[in-house]
């Protein structure tokens, strides 16, 4: 299939650049793709003191991520919506009032830049990227509903494969809270690949994080969710990344026509 143009929509009352690239799709295809942390860039006009190797890092974003979420929405003809911005500049993933919103401290690395936010900066930063994320996928959500087909809701992440020297043996893992309809089929599917992926059933994680992306837009409307973490070291060069989406686009073509 042919890939869609990208088209980076700015919505009012946020002016560009927008905070967020908006990949258009079917909105009666019953799916949402949300990329929370899809990429390392910080704006000029912030310094957040640290040196250009730690943007490399996963503390800056989802390594590889934001590709596969890209190649999933063009195979599937899906809407997608992923961040134009640093997790280090505020973490869309977490709830407004979550204590690590603003990481001060990131996997070992001070961040000085906000080591001595106030409210009044964090509320600048929640209305100049994390509103507009939000905003995005509302509308994404809301298309879909008055397209007549409420849809399942996937965030895409990626994990490390080492955490504190010990290995993570999973290749990927599917991470839900209460609501499992969508998590238990994809965990199903996956543990069927030919592959012989290891796949973790809330891990490396344990899902439902108040306040979190799905939390607001999928539980808060009774939507089907799920969060998808794939291994960094699996989708940080291209073959991996086109690999781990068309499994995807596979796995999910099914699914959402049901």
């Amino acid at each position: 299939m042919t890939r869609p143009e990208i088209e980076v929509a700015t919505p009012d009352p946020y002016p560009a650049p927008h905070p967020c690239e908006i990949i258009p799709g079917d909105p009666g295809c019953g799916l949402v793709i949300a990329c929370d942390h899809a990429s390392n860039h910080v704006p000029p006009d912030i310094d957040l003191g640290l040196p250009a190797r730690e943007f490399a890092r996963h503390i800056a974003y989802d390594i590889g991520a934001a590709a596969v979420t890209r190649r999933i929405a063009a195979q599937l003809g899906v809407p997608a919506i992923l961040t134009n911005f640093s997790r280090l500049i505020i973490d869309p993933n977490r709830g407004r009032t979550d204590p690590t919103l603003v990481m001060r401290l990131s996997d070992g690395a001070v961040v000085p830049g906000n080591a001595r936010i106030d409210e009044a900066g964090k509320q600048a930063r929640i209305a100049r990227f994390y509103a507009p994320f939000d905003a995005a996928i509302a509308a994404a959500i809301a298309r879909a509903e008055a397209a007549g087909r409420p849809p399942a809701i996937l965030t895409m992440h990626s994990f490390t494969p080492y955490w504190r020297g010990n290995p993570r043996p999973w290749h990927v893992g599917i991470l839900y809270d209460r609501d499992a309809r969508f998590a238990r089929p994809l965990i199903t599917a996956l543990e069927a690949d030919p592959a012989g992926l290891t796949v973790g059933d809330n891990e490396p994680y344990g899902g439902g994080l108040p306040g979190d992306t799905i939390d607001r837009h999928a539980t808060a409307r009774g939507l089907p969710n799920a969060l998808v973490e794939i291994r960094q070291d699996l989708i940080a060069g291209e073959e991996g990344q086109l690999e781990w989406a068309a499994r995807f686009a596979r796995i999910l073509r099914p699914l959402i026509a049901s």
